[in-house]
């Protein structure tokens, strides 16, 4: 759709897969509502009993089977103690197991113990580094990073910071955001949204767009689990991975802390500025485009917690708070030059309860809040002397809002009902609230000026006081709720799992208008003599040449506002079969329904058959003994559309330019002279035909529709090498095998009618866009003149475009080194791929941020030479991390990624004469008249980033007081990320072709003061 206005331990000698799997521990598939949970499990003599007694009071005893083997399933993580009875007396004892999620801890007791030596062997402690590093039980791609090591590395506090650790995952474009103004990722070259968050085991997923997520204070993360492939059929609803976070909890000790982070400005190194690349008649290559020079920030973060036994053993609390303050100077481009004083404040919460009701049911209340208040003073400035004016207003442009929020409450009830079935019923709902002040300014915004006739402004860009396109509207809310039923059951060889998946999302209230006057004008220039367009009078969007020296103007105007909502069901069951003692397969099915509804409750979309989405899986212990593990992985994931898609897709949207033009420009840009450009309507011209009309939802998408979703194949190995290192390679294999985008080519559609026999004099409208799949035929519904409707059955080769494709292979290899009690370290290379004529639901190279309603697959001619290397590839990934413990109260720790660069794009005008046959612009993968697919202009410069920190917890204070500083992008290394890919026509280049859009963060440093106790 059209978007021509973008926003700115020694290895346990004995098979751990077996005895993980053959008595239906192992592997996820007993790991419930996302991974919230751990598993203990391991060997003993037959007939004994094993207890465990957790941190947070839970206490379950089971009896040695006979085969040797014990396990407990779906406990909470945090840290155990296993006991080994006979007779009723502790003979054998295991201290402070640390449980990971998602994953099973082997404690096995393997020499037959009496009560005579239990005194002596009572005192062996095995925590979490010391059990076999290789983890037989799983078949998924997981990292997990825990709040031990969130507490030592040098990371953003952000859980997309974090997610970088893991492999594939590589940094979002910078047009994109996530509720509260945080960075987003791409993970196995997705696009951004389609990411699915966890907090707790409820999907805190952005319900609008799927952008991010809400996340948790950074200092109440017990463990953050990113999953980038494999992962079993409980998950869902995601296409590229999963970022799960699991807060902390309340123990039998009281705790309670507080930190102090500060990032003065002093430390922040000047970014210097960026500046034109090409000549054009307003601009000179070399002169400022962008003045970074005095860019400057300083940010805050105050942080507390308190967590311990109201009732001890049975009744716990955790409490958390996070307050981040950040103070900005910016300056923007010449595109709309201005200086900005803003002022962020981000405050996140967390409180967590767990009562123990007994040994065999456990209640579990979860609240989260995170919000954030944006506000900015916007100033003239004058890029001829580099000063700043007068004050304009208020920024109130929607980038971020100005206030927006999400609070989230959840509760989750478990059951071992008995030692074989395990229940877990979650509920909960998240409310959000986004809010923008109203513009102050009632003049109309100038978009482009640097597009002004340079005569008519003395060569200097003309703007008004109004700093933003549109208003968004100041009521909107959202609601999302989710249902979770899991049961888990062991019988001989397997652990069947089932579930059901519910989810609610309205969408209240949501939309935006052009802000001033209602309209804003945007200056164009383009060859004299070209069509502005389409390609004869004929076409509906046709507009006709501008003449004189090919500049011209439009009135711009955009209208949405709705309330719509989304309903998704999953169902899903699962295997896990320990086939023989080294041998664990998992079989799953996952069936997905999805529904959207328009502005008035009507269904659009209903995607309700089923939607069947296998996984399988095995592993396998080659040596018996957790030294070597090959596993394997296949799936299919399926992505439901969020609820922003309605609003143009299936609401009453306007969105609509009127074309002149000009003899002079007044004091506040708005231009003077005017004379109509001859269109197809003698007016307002909408590529999409958006003319405000309430949108038939029989008409909003191909009746053949169906679901985007994604096949993906794994194979790989883990390997201890010595007993302090284990290294490993996988090879990922990812294929889009359909997507949902829209189609504008009416012109097609109508003639696939008159083939079949339709008289052309009783076709109705046809709308300008429909939902429906890239490279498939299709079905749409237009209505008669006469009453009712045809179905217009369309193929792809009718409309003209390639097969839809996006690939993704990659191969890492990784080395690392357990934590030893001295220092951890993780070396992984990654070769990786991303190409195809897809991206996804957006498209990070032009920024544009509506769902499934890209420019792609518009119209035919956007599809050519369009398949190539995409926006999310980065060739070639290097990322170190670790830290050591230099003595008993200074540590250092190191976080270094090595990246290619993004590939760059060239998009211009179409064909060899440089026309424009659908009205957008400078949106074909043409340059300058050459055919110019993505990444043929080459890469961005490689990133070297180096991070690093040094902490100092002196004993006089018992540890419990630590000082730190971290400095980040230590060498200060400072290159472009992206840049404008928009090339304009030869004769009417566009000045900002190939600046930059986005660099590396300048090298800063963070001084923090943190207290335990």
């Amino acid at each position: 759709m059209s978007s021509r206005s973008i926003r700115q331990a020694s290895v346990l000698r004995h098979s751990a897969l077996a005895l993980a799997l053959a008595i239906g521990l192992g592997g996820t598939g007993v790991v419930l509502a996302q991974s919230t949970t751990g598993n203990i499990f391991g060997t003993a003599t037959p007939g004994d009993t094993v207890q465990i007694s957790g941190s947070t009071g839970i206490t379950r005893e089971t009896t040695v089977d006979a085969s040797g083997r014990y396990q407990f399933n779906n406990l909470p993580v945090g840290s155990y103690n296993v006991d080994l009875k006979q007779g009723g007396a502790v003979v054998d004892s295991r201290k402070n197991v640390s449980l990971t999620v998602g994953k099973g801890s082997d404690v096995s007791f393997v020499a037959p113990a009496t009560a005579g030596n239990a005194q002596s062997l009572e005192s062996v402690t095995v925590t979490a580094n010391s059990l076999p590093p290789v983890d037989v039980s799983t078949v998924d791609s997981r990292t997990v990073i825990t709040s031990e090591q969130l507490a030592k590395l040098p990371l953003a506090r952000t859980a997309e910071s974090i997610a970088l650790l893991a492999p594939g995952a590589v940094s979002g474009s910078g047009y994109f955001s996530g509720p509260t103004g945080n960075a987003l990722v791409s993970i196995g070259g997705g696009s951004v949204t389609e990411n699915a968050y966890y907090i707790n085991g409820f999907n805190t997923t952005d319900p609008l767009s799927g952008f991010g997520g809400i996340t948790l204070p950074y200092g109440a993360i017990d463990q953050q689990e990113v999953l980038a492939g494999g992962y079993g059929a409980a998950y869902g609803r995601s296409a590229g991975g999963v970022i799960s976070q699991v807060g902390k909890r309340g123990t039998n000790e009281w705790h309670f802390g507080a930190q102090v982070l500060w990032e003065p400005r002093g430390t922040r190194s000047t970014p210097g500025n960026d500046h034109y690349i090409i000549s054009t008649a307003g601009t000179t290559a070399g002169e400022i485009f962008n003045y970074n020079k005095k860019d400057t920030q300083m940010r805050t973060v105050e942080s507390a917690y308190v967590g311990g036994p109201l009732i001890k053993d049975k009744l716990y609390i955790f409490l958390a708070a996070e307050q981040e303050r950040v103070e900005q100077d910016r300056y923007t481009d010449q595109d709309s030059p201005s200086y900005r004083d803003r002022s962020y404040r981000n405050p996140k919460y967390y409180g967590k309860i767990d009562w123990n009701i007994n040994d065999s049911n456990i209640l579990e209340v979860t609240g989260a809040q995170n919000k954030q208040s944006y506000d900015a003073n916007v100033y003239n400035f004058d890029y001829n002397t580099l000063t700043r004016g007068d004050y304009v207003s208020k920024d109130t442009s929607g980038n971020p809002l100005n206030k927006t929020g999400a609070s989230l409450y959840t509760a989750k009830f478990t059951s071992y009902i008995t030692d074989d079935l395990t229940l877990s019923v979650l509920y909960g709902k998240m409310k959000g609230t986004y809010y923008s002040e109203l513009p102050e300014a009632t003049d109309a915004h100038i978009i482009t000026p640097t597009n002004q006739d340079p005569a008519l402004n003395g060569g200097t860009p003309i703007t008004s006081n109004n700093p933003s396109t549109r208003r968004y509207t100041q009521n909107h809310k959202s609601t999302n709720t989710n249902l979770r039923v899991d049961l888990s059951y062991h019988i001989g060889d397997h652990t069947i799992t089932a579930g059901i998946d519910n989810q609610n999302v309205h969408d209240i209230n949501d939309g935006q208008t052009t802000s001033g006057p209602g309209y804003a004008w945007e200056y164009g220039a383009q060859d004299p003599n070209e069509l502005i367009a389409g390609e004869s009078p004929s076409d509906p969007s046709y507009v006709a040449a501008p003449g004189g020296k090919g500049y011209f103007v439009d009135r711009y105007i955009y209208d949405t506002q709705a309330s719509v909502r989304v309903k998704q069901r999953a169902q899903y069951l699962e295997d896990s079969w320990q086939v023989n003692d080294r041998w664990l397969v998992k079989i799953g099915l996952r069936n997905d329904q999805f529904t959207n509804y328009n502005g008035v409750s009507q269904p659009y979309i209903r995607l309700t058959s089923p939607q069947w989405a296998p996984r399988l899986g095995a592993t396998w212990d080659v040596n018996g003994d957790s030294s070597l593990k090959i596993y394997a992985n296949a799936g299919r994931y399926y992505l439901a559309m969020p609820a922003s898609v309605a609003l143009r897709s299936a609401g009453s949207s306007l969105f609509t330019r009127e074309y002149f033009t000009y003899t002079g420009i007044d004091p506040n840009g708005v231009p003077t002279g005017l004379t109509p450009i001859a269109s197809a309507t003698g007016g307002p011209i909408s590529s999409n035909r958006e003319y405000g009309q309430p949108r038939d939802p029989k008409t909003a998408a191909s009746t053949s529709l169906k679901s985007e979703y994604q096949d993906e194949f794994i194979l790989g190995f883990d390997k201890t090498l010595g007993d302090k290192w284990v290294y490993g390679a996988k090879a990922t294999v990812r294929k889009l095998r359909n997507a949902i985008d829209d189609v504008g080519d009416t012109d097609t559609i109508r003639n696939a009618l008159i083939r079949q026999g339709v008289d052309p004099a009783t076709i109705g409208p046809i709308q300008g866009s429909y939902l429906f799949n890239p490279g498939r035929a299709s079905d749409f519904v237009v209505p008669s003149t006469t009453g009712g409707y045809y179905t217009a059955h369309v193929t792809n080769a009718d409309f003209g475009f390639p097969q839809l494709k996006r690939n993704y292979y990659g191969l890492e290899m990784y080395l690392e080194h357990p934590f030893d009690g001295k220092w951890y370290g993780k070396f992984d290379y990654l070769y990786s791929k991303s190409y195809g004529n897809s991206e996804g639901q957006v498209r990070s190279d032009i920024g544009q941020t509506d769902v499934s309603a890209t420019v792609d697959w518009d119209f035919p001619q956007f599809m050519e030479y369009a398949g190539g290397e995409l926006s999310n590839s980065r060739k070639h990934v290097i990322k170190a991390y670790g830290s050591y413990q230099l003595t008993d109260e200074w540590m250092l720790s190191g976080n270094l990624t090595v990246a290619s660069g993004a590939p760059k794009s060239c998009i211009g005008y179409y064909g060899e004469n440089e026309t424009n046959p659908t009205g957008y612009g400078s949106y074909y993968h043409y340059c300058y008249g050459q055919p110019s697919a993505p990444g043929a202009a080459g890469h961005n410069p490689w990133t070297w980033l180096m991070d690093l920190s040094a902490e100092y917890r002196p004993q006089w204070a018992d540890k419990k007081l630590a000082f730190n500083v971290t400095v980040f992008n230590v060498f200060n290394t400072r290159e472009r990320l992206a840049t404008y890919p928009q090339a304009g026509q030869s004769a009417k280049p566009d000045p900002n072709y190939r600046t930059a859009l986005f660099q590396t963060t300048p090298r800063y440093a963070r001084f923090g003061i943190t207290y335990d106790f």
